[in-house]
């Protein structure tokens, strides 16, 4: 579905992300893990055009998408969500949705006919969009200002945008960030839900261990921008480099005798495979 080949950026000498090669699956939900600065958003912001890659391809479902605009990869079928809510604060709940079921359906209002037409599509769109604000128990906010909600409603409300985008990939970035003990499971069951769409393909990247275990399918590490494991959850999570990165646990020193200064090892070998 989605795959990136020596996906590349650097700013000056840093290289924030380095020659990452990696291909996701339908029906499968990957966790991108990594410290703080290893280059999980960076990652992110090049697979949905935020940035522009120093070096590298992106590809989905075989087009590449490397010289397409965000906006040009959103509608290829990339559905991406941010850090920060991304919405229109002064617009109803029920009209940002209803803008982005718009944005992928055509009809009489792309095309100006006549009134009735043009009636007739818009309260299909509505509809649309009442199902899916049904669907994250959102309905009965439907005519509140964004602005005035609090923040994990903004976060429901961003998981509907993209579920009306109707997307081939969903890129989750920390989608629980800022949301109270009370208000994250809201978010993790939406995401549950659509896992169960095996067309689909979900990336995530979180902090929160518990999350990862309990979500993922598969869990792939970046570390100072390079792809240091790859594989399913319990493995990776116990490897000694994931063991690293997160607790400062070091290796073990070398045997008396052994030589220093070798050169770092690749991406670490899990179930028998070595991470892309």
């Amino acid at each position: 579905m989605l795959e990136t080949k020596n996906l590349t950026i650097r700013f000056g000498g840093h290289v924030a992300v380095n020659a990452v090669n990696c291909a996701f699956q339908p029906g499968t939900l990957t966790a991108i893990v990594g410290p703080n600065g290893a280059g999980k958003t960076t990652y992110f912001n090049l697979i949905s055009g935020q940035l522009k890659a120093s070096e590298g391809q992106v590809f989905l479902k075989g087009q590449e998408l490397s010289r397409l605009s965000p906006s040009a990869r959103t509608r290829a079928g990339l559905g991406r969500a941010f850090q920060l809510t991304n919405l229109f604060p002064n617009l109803s709940v029920l009209e940002n949705v209803r803008l982005a079921v718009q944005a992928t359906q055509s009809g009489p209002h792309l095309r100006g006919l006549n009134l009735w037409s043009i009636w007739s599509d818009h309260r299909a769109l509505t509809q649309r969009a009442h199902d899916i604000l049904a669907s994250v128990a959102m309905l009965e906010k439907q005519q509140h200002a964004v602005a005035s909600l609090p923040h994990g409603d903004q976060r429901k409300l961003e998981v509907a945008l993209l579920m009306a985008l109707d997307p081939d990939v969903y890129m989750f970035d920390e989608p629980t960030a800022g949301m109270s003990h009370d208000e994250a499971p809201v978010i993790l069951n939406l995401i549950r839900a659509l896992k169960e769409d095996r067309r689909k393909t979900i990336l995530l990247v979180e902090h929160k261990m518990d999350v990862v275990r309990e979500l993922a399918d598969r869990i792939i590490v970046l570390h100072n921008g390079a792809l240091v494991a790859d594989g399913q959850p319990a493995e990776v999570i116990a490897s000694p480099v994931v063991q690293e990165a997160y607790l400062g646990v070091s290796p073990k020193d070398p045997p008396s005798g052994a030589p220093t200064g070798a050169a770092s090892p690749g991406p670490e070998k899990l179930q028998g495979r070595v991470a892309p």
